[in-house]
């Protein structure tokens, strides 16, 4: 394990019950105030599923985002001396004129809006209710399109649903067998460790990851060996899959009752399979056909004890994500997995409310209760509960990567509204990306920090924080629970709901957007009848703490696990996705290039705004450093500390090596949280998966050069 959960004595009585504001685990923890100005709450951990009490590093230090020396607390606007503090009358009073600008002469989707896999249930769907029923344009999409969008096409197309885990996340607790796909929990979440020691006890962690990762640590010990380690050449994912389904189809591993009951699909399957034997697969993946046959031997054998299908971002962050994810699901089906108790398939989701972020409308083709916009029926339901005509209500739009590129052009978003990202340093092909920011002709940006895309905004609007807001968050298990307002906003911050109320209102419309708990209780009529129907939740179930997993319809005690019986989908069957190998964006490298992988520091989160401003945080990883082989590095005369610079068609960046045995010899890492010279997705893809419409992040072709021979 990375590092020992950070425990804490129980809570004061006096102190505010909510949640950490970073991964989707949301541990929970109780607020309580004092009179420290540079960090306003006492963090401490308190009992829940997730966490059990503990907290990560980011999690016990969270306070001190919200005492920050640099905080915005009054709007700005942009003169010609640069950003200026202004009055809400005036900053209001020109985002107003700009969109009604903008509109008039350009069309009503010549206005965007880009939210954020972070904001709470009721700020994702006003968001998606005031592009709609407001702006009336189409252009709306958010940052959990870089994020889960891959898992969530693959969810749908096989179970005709997508809840990041559809089980609690403690059934991992009776695991015989987890086999871990490009997710490197140990770092990016610790107290998920935890929850391995099951499999980890009989032998059955499995993890697939290019590098030697803290996560791929933990399948060895001093004393024994705990699982196995698999590291296929990059992109060769969808081949080693099928390589252990051709194990679990060729030796009668699979569950042949449940196949042919509960799926289909399977004699397509099985014709692609048959070309994947497990010693092809190591000639093309590397991996060692012994460890093929192990691992599906190990997965097949645990499949009535408790089995787990788990993917990361390391997989479906590619353009054909879709369908890698899809080959895992597969391989669960196969062995029965969803639908049993304990076991099943589920995606690890990444951002706070990544679970949520998508299933209430700021996604640019869905509509609240995870809708399709296309559905004449969703749009009817939804414009009733808006009070507005359903031929008001706009087609879908664009994705995130396109909504971005399109800023400033002819025929594209001219005034653009964030809340809640960074894309100047997340979204991929970063440079080109800022280039067309700057390129808009009005550009809003709600946030807490002068993050990078903050400091190229005409109009900066200071909100609230996580624990100065009320709302709720839907966690990576889909329990939906509360958060809690600790302390006031401070200075003349608003809430978000507030400002889309009052520009609502500005924009001479008559929708209403109240506090957030009105805002969720019209949510849940949105929401009822579809995939993600929140209707028998309130604010007064969840303050009882309640173990509340959607769907959770009027009447209902929720759904705590899916699939036991049937799966919805028309015939009530899983689809068995027929898929072959496909190549990524940059799959064909030469011995000049590397192969450059993208992820997760253990002391930072996201694009970094908030972390980076942590000190502690800060110390442990002051920047980003590419990780290199040290033969790779003698190949190169690189030696540790040194200044590097990659680069390729798209752009440069600079970070010092960091030689390690962790990764591969055809392979560097470098994490996203870092901006400027060292933000890494300047040089990452703008190609996206078909289906999912997720960017390139895991695969990106690079040329290396050295700067300097200078060790730090």
């Amino acid at each position: 394990m990375s590092e020992s959960l950070i425990t804490q004595e129980p809570p004061a009585s006096h102190g505010v019950a909510s949640h950490c504001p970073y991964c989707a685990l949301q541990c929970a923890m109780t607020l309580t105030p004092n009179s420290d100005a540079s960090e306003p709450v006492t963090v401490t951990g308190r009992e829940f599923p997730t966490n059990r009490g503990g907290l990560c590093r980011k999690g016990s230090s969270a306070a001190k985002v919200l005492g920050l020396g640099d905080r915005i607390t009054q709007p700005m606007i942009r003169t010609a001396h640069g950003l200026e503090p202004t009055t809400w009358d005036h900053a209001l009073t020109a985002i107003t004129e700009a969109i009604r600008g903008t509109q008039r002469e350009h069309g009503r989707d010549a206005v965007g809006i880009f939210g954020a896999g972070g904001l709470t249930n009721e700020k994702a769907y006003a968001l998606g209710k005031f592009a709609r029923a407001v702006l009336r344009t189409s252009r709306i999409d958010y940052n959990g399109r870089f994020c889960m969008s891959s898992a969530a096409a693959a969810g749908n197309r096989a179970f005709g649903l997508d809840r990041g885990l559809p089980f609690p996340l403690t059934d991992l607790d009776r695991a015989h067998a987890v086999l871990l796909i490009g997710s490197n929990v140990a770092d990016t979440m610790p107290p998920f460790v935890q929850h391995l020691a099951s499999a980890r006890e009989h032998g059955g962690l499995f993890v697939i990851d290019l590098r030697e990762s803290a996560t791929a640590d933990l399948t060895r010990s001093e004393e024994r060996e705990c699982g196995i380690h698999l590291a296929p050449t990059p992109g060769t994912d969808q081949e080693l899959l099928l390589g252990l389904i051709h194990v679990v189809i060729a030796e009668g591993l699979y569950d042949a009752a449940y196949v042919a009951s509960r799926t289909n699909g399977f004699a397509r399957l099985k014709r692609t399979a048959q070309r994947y034997w497990p010693e092809h697969v190591q000639s093309l993946t590397g991996v060692p056909a012994a460890k093929i046959r192990a691992v599906a031997r190990g997965l097949a054998t645990a499949k009535d004890r408790g089995a787990f299908v788990l993917t990361g971002r390391g997989v479906e962050q590619h353009t054909n994500g879709s369908d890698t994810t899809s080959l895992a699901i597969n391989l669960a089906l196969l062995l029965g997995l969803p639908g049993r108790e304990p076991g099943g398939y589920g995606t690890v989701t990444g951002q706070g409310n990544g679970q949520g972020g998508r299933e209430h409308g700021q996604k640019c083709d869905q509509l609240p209760g995870y809708r399709s916009i296309n559905d004449p029926q969703a749009r009817a339901h939804v414009a009733s509960v808006w009070g507005i005509d359903e031929q008001d209500i706009p087609g879908p739009g664009i994705d995130a990567t396109q909504l971005l590129l399109s800023c400033g052009t002819d025929h594209g978003v001219r005034t653009l509204m964030i809340h809640g990202s960074n894309p100047v340093v997340s979204a991929p092909n970063a440079t080109r990306v800022t280039r067309a920011l700057a390129d808009l002709d009005f550009l809003v940006v709600s946030d807490f920090v002068l993050s990078e895309t903050a400091q190229l905004a005409h109009v900066i609007l200071p909100v609230a924080q996580w624990a100065e807001e009320e709302g709720t968050m839907t966690n990576l298990e889909g329990r939906v629970i509360r958060r809690r307002r600790a302390l006031p906003l401070p200075g003349a911050a608003r809430d978000e709901l507030a400002v889309l109320a009052e520009l609502s209102t500005r924009l001479g419309s008559t929708m209403f957007f109240g506090t957030a708990e009105q805002m969720f209780e019209e949510l849940t009529r949105a929401s009822a009848g579809g995939r993600a129907d929140y209707s028998g939740l309130s604010y007064d179930l969840l303050d009882q703490e309640r173990a509340c997993y959607w769907p959770y319809p009027a009447g209902s005690a929720g759904t705590p696990r899916l699939f036991r019986d049937s799966f919805p989908t028309a015939d009530g069957r899983a689809t068995l996705a027929d898929v072959s190998p496909r190549a990524i964006a940059e799959r064909i490298f030469d011995g000049a290039e590397l192969t450059l992988i993208t992820g997760r520091l253990l002391g930072h989160y996201q694009s970094g705004a908030q972390t980076r401003r942590v000190p502690e945080l800060l110390a442990s990883d002051p920047d980003g450093r590419v990780e290199i082989n040290p033969e790779t590095a003698h190949l190169y005369g690189v030696v540790e500390g040194q200044l590097l610079t990659l680069h390729n068609e798209r752009g440069t960046v600079q970070a010092r090596a960091r030689l390690s045995r962790q990764i591969r010899r055809d392979t560097l890492f470098m994490p996203f949280h870092f901006a400027g010279s060292n933000s890494v997705n300047r040089l990452v893809s703008s190609a996206t998966d078909p289906l999912s419409k997720m960017p390139e992040f895991k695969a990106t072709r690079v040329w290396v050069s050295q700067e300097e021979q200078c060790v730090a």
